[in-house]
Parts: structure tokens; C-alpha cells; sequence
């Protein structure tokens, strides 16, 4: 843990006369290769190849807890009533298919999209290690059980893969960022930020994880970034009080580029909000004011994404959630929908539609859609027939997935299952071939690309080529 005292700060102190509360708490946090003292020290040494200025980049969401695939991207108008669920499908720009009703704007924006139908070859487990990673196996997490398989501390996260083979963009941005709520790390099991065999330097940046201290300065977190006078009066605080004190004389030159780093304000702008044109915010669904805890808002995370990455992140993952909305009441971060699937569709999928929508626009606004590749997905599919609940349960054999942007192929379905979407029948895809299109995406070659774990063992990011349909 970094931590930096704020000579301001009062109260109790420990037993060397440093403030409690007079710390910047970093903790776990990594900063994509560049903010650690002991990795910039690695760099330093390395003399790292030009070609890391390039600036391709991966915003992943997540739909944790299974989305329906059956009631978004592959509906069956033709099956039973006890199948085929309570919406009609509707046309969309691409000739032929037809998705969720739900869903409009995607639907009048199929061209620069690609739907995948036929993911193949999801576990059935309540963890997101296998999207996250493209590997089945993993160590105990949580209460997800171990599946052998693994090299000694896991498989390392897309997120901390790039990060550790292209390091970060800009020294004042880390380049992985992971933007799940606080407490959702129970429900995903394995975070967008493991680093299974690579350093924890390698771990993306998690603003929202206060219950691990990782961005916390005198107080400001992500909730309170729309504070903006506070957070930098509190960086310049930080800055003044260091100085004064001596702190930073003592520090080598790595420890005060790291400390640079955190009190920068570039990741803090990117963070904010509250700089974004509010025509800007209500497309994806925000409302004006203070950030809020509505589901709405939540979707702000995908604005955040596209701030990030134009800041200078290589990935960004984002867990919409929907709190406090239905069973996010009680804290259920997920799409896990075994109760009254259509009824939080009802709420879930406008919501979904509008602000992944407006990233892609947002994006192409930018310029930066040919270089960032959206990816939505979840861990698992929904069971063709409807629960007596009006739900649907965990279904494996069959998943779906959304693609934009990266310089892909877009306006094209790739595979089809049964008439009940129960299986693929048509090209079924892996989810490590996912993986290998976004790997490929942002310059990686998986076919010669290997990283080392604990024990000296060389691996591939994932024994599988990108989907060519795509590329």
C-alpha cells in the first residue's frame, strides 16, 4: 500500500504521530504500469518500444448474472407460448433480422453493430472469470468453486493481460479501469481487476471499490466527484502538505512519479461528469444534477468509459447494475433474472438500449470508434422455457453477445440456434474467440503473444484466432 500523509488532517494518529485520517489510501490498487513505484522502476529499466503510444482500447460491459439472449438478439415468435416470452420482435436496418422490441435504437443502428447468437461454450457458474479471461478454470473465488486447470494464482484478466503487455498511454491514466459498483465484486466473483499470475501492478483501477480503499483522498470518492472544487482543493492540498512536511524530499524518483500520478487531475476529469454537455448526458440516459444511485444513472458508466479511454485507457469494464431498481434492493448486482424476467426487462433493456447506443454515437463523434471495440455480454444464457415464476434459469449451451466498433466487420448476425434457442446450430462461436477479435483489436498477435506465470511457465493469452468474420 502507497499511502501519503495530509499534514491537514486531525484526529487519531498511530503510534509514529501520522494521522489516521491524514492518508491517501491506495491499497490494491494498480495503475496500469505506470503509478507503482516497483513496476515504474521495472519500465525504467525495459526501455519500452515506441508503438505503446498507439491507442486502441476495449470498453467491456457487463450484464452479470445471465442476460436473456432469447428475449433480446434471438427471438422465437414461432414457439409455444411457454417459450417463446411476452415481446414481439421488430426490424431492424439490417435486412432480415429482427431483435427485441425493446431494443429500438439498436435496432435502427444494426449496421454498426455485429450480434453474435451462438456463443457455444459458456460455464454454468455465476462468474464472469471465463468473459473476463476466456479460460474456464480458475482458483476458489468467493463461493465459486475451483476448477482445475489453472497456473498457481490463475489466469490474469484482458484488463491485466494489455496492461502488462502494452503498458499504460499516458503516465497520468492507468490503462486498465474497472468501474463495477462497490459490492459487486460478490456477485462476479472474478473482478475486472485479477491479475491471477501477473504483478497487482497489473490490476485495473477501481474507483468505486470503497470497501477496499482504492481512490480515496481525504474523503473524495467517485460518489462525490461532482464535488469538483473539493477534489482538486484536495489534490492541491495533498501536493502542498507533502512538500511542506518533507515527505516528498524522501521519496525516490519512481515513489514521487507514482504520487504525480495519483494527485494528477487528468483521471479526475475523466472521472467528472459534471464537465460533459448535459445534452451529452441525457442521450445516454443521465439526468441533470449530482450523480444518482437510480438505475439510470448507472448507465453513466458508459459515458465514463468513453471520458477514460480518451484520456488514455487501454480497457475499461463496466458493470451496469441497476440499483436500487427491483432485487438490486437487497444489493443483487446482476441480470439474474429467475423471478419476473419480463418485467425487469421491461426496465433493464430500454435503459441498455439508450446508453449503448449513444456510446457507439458518442464514440464515432469522437472519432474513436474505429479504435475501440465495445463488447456486451454475460456469463451465460437464460433457459428456452419460462420457470413457473415467470422467470427464466441458467441456461450454458446457449449465449449471446454484442460487438461495435475496433475497425470490425459491422452489420452482420453471426450463428443461429435451434427453434427454441436452446443449442447453436449454425457457427457456433467460443467465447475465447471473443476474446482473441478484442486482443487483436488493439494490436496483440494471440497466435506468437505469451505471458509467464510463478513458475516460469510461458502461456498464450488464449489457444484460439480472432473470429474472422470480423477482421
Amino acid at each position: 500500500m502507497l499511502t501519503i500523509l495530509d499534514g491537514s488532517a486531525q484526529g487519531s494518529r498511530y503510534c509514529d504521530g501520522i494521522s489516521r485520517r491524514g492518508f491517501l489510501k491506495i491499497g490494491t490498487l494498480g495503475m496500469g504500469g505506470l503509478a507503482l513505484p516497483d513496476l515504474l522502476r521495472a519500465e525504467a529499466a525495459s526501455q519500452i518500444d515506441s508503438k505503446r503510444n498507439s491507442h486502441k482500447a476495449i470498453i467491456m460491459i457487463l450484464l452479470t448474472g445471465g442476460p436473456p439472449h432469447q428475449d433480446m438478439y434471438d427471438l422465437k415468435p414461432e414457439a409455444p407460448s411457454e417459450f417463446r416470452g411476452e415481446f414481439q420482435p421488430i426490424s431492424t436496418s439490417l435486412p432480415g433480422f429482427q431483435i427485441c422490441e425493446l431494443l429500438p435504437r439498436m435496432a435502427k443502428m444494426m449496421d454498426k453493430l455485429v450480434v453474435i447468437r451462438s456463443l457455444a461454450d459458456c460455464y454454468d457458474q455465476h462468474n464472469m472469470n471465463q468473459v473476463l479471461t476466456g479460460w474456464e478454470s480458475h482458483p476458489i473465488q468467493g463461493d465459486s468453486p475451483r476448477i482445475p486447470g489453472h497456473p498457481q494464482g490463475g489466469w490474469p484478466t484482458y484488463s491485466s493481460a494489455i496492461s502488462k503487455i502494452q503498458g499504460a498511454v499516458n503516465p497520468a491514466v492507468p490503462a486498465g479501469v474497472n468501474l463495477m459498483p462497490n459490492g459487486a465484486a460478490d456477485i462476479l466473483r472474478a473482478t475486472p481487476g485479477d491479475t491471477g499470475y501477473l504483478s497487482m501492478a497489473h490490476s485495473a483501477f477501481a474507483p468505486n471499490e470503497g470497501a477496499k480503499a482504492d481512490f480515496v483522498l481525504d474523503g473524495i470518492s467517485l460518489e462525490r466527484l461532482h464535488h469538483r472544487k473539493a477534489l482538486l482543493s484536495s489534490f492541491d492540498r495533498f501536493r502542498r502538505s507533502a512538500d511542506a512536511s518533507g515527505q516528498m524530499e524522501g521519496m525516490d524518483a519512481f515513489s514521487r512519479q507514482a504520487f504525480g500520478v495519483l494527485t494528477s487531475s487528468k483521471l479526475a476529469e475523466a472521472l467528472d461528469l459534471e464537465k460533459e454537455d448535459p445534452r451529452v448526458k441525457a442521450r445516454y440516459g443521465i439526468p441533470n444534477g449530482p450523480p444518482q444511485r437510480g438505475g439510470a444513472a448507472h448507465f453513466s458508466q458508459l459515458l465514463m468509459a468513453r471520458r477514460l479511454v480518451q484520456a488514455g485507457a487501454r480497457c475499461v469494464t463496466a458493470t451496469p447494475s441497476r440499483f436500487p431498481l427491483g432485487r438490486m434492493a437487497q444489493g443483487d448486482y446482476n441480470w439474474d433474472w429467475h423471478k419476473d424476467n419480463f418485467g425487469e426487462a421491461r426496465v433493464a433493456l430500454p435503459m441498455l438500449d439508450q446508453a449503448v447506443t449513444a456510446l457507439i454515437e458518442d464514440l464515432e463523434v469522437h472519432d474513436m470508434l474505429d479504435d475501440v471495440t465495445v463488447c456486451v455480454w454475460g456469463e451465460f444464457g437464460r433457459t428456452p422455457r419460462i420457470n413457473q415464476d415467470g422467470g427464466r434459469d441458467h441456461w450454458p449451451a446457449a449465449a449471446a453477445a454484442l460487438l461495435a466498433g475496433g475497425g470490425l466487420r459491422t452489420g452482420q448476425v453471426i450463428g443461429a440456434t435451434s427453434p427454441l434457442a436452446e443449442y447453436p446450430v449454425e457457427r457456433p462461436v467460443r467465447i475465447q474467440e471473443v476474446l482473441a477479435t478484442l486482443y487483436h483489436n488493439v494490436g496483440i498477435d494471440v497466435r506468437r503473444t505469451t505471458l509467464t506465470d510463478l513458475s516460469g511457465r510461458p502461456h498464450y493469452l488464449v489457444e484460439s484466432d480472432p473470429i474472422p468474420e470480423l477482421i
